[in-house]
């Protein structure tokens, strides 16, 4: 998944203003996590996010993810 389409980067945008939930799927392992911001870590784009339980911050590289769905 290396580029997000429009519809997905307005979602992801949207999730970080309200706070909402993401579930990433990398590697064979689904992560909830709540996307802090979007940004680019030598020339690719990331997402930083938070996980809601432990409070532990990830940083996942977007051509790394398998999926991204937008948890309601």
């Amino acid at each position: 998944m290396a580029n997000l389409t429009h519809r997905q980067y307005d979602q992801l945008e949207r999730a970080i203003v309200d706070g909402a939930r993401i579930a990433i799927y990398r590697r064979g392992t689904e992560y909830v996590l709540i996307p802090l911001r979007i940004g680019l870590r030598d020339g690719r784009e990331t997402i930083e996010a938070r996980n809601p339980v432990t409070g532990d911050t990830m940083t996942l590289v977007l051509d790394e993810i398998d999926s991204l769905e937008f948890v309601r």
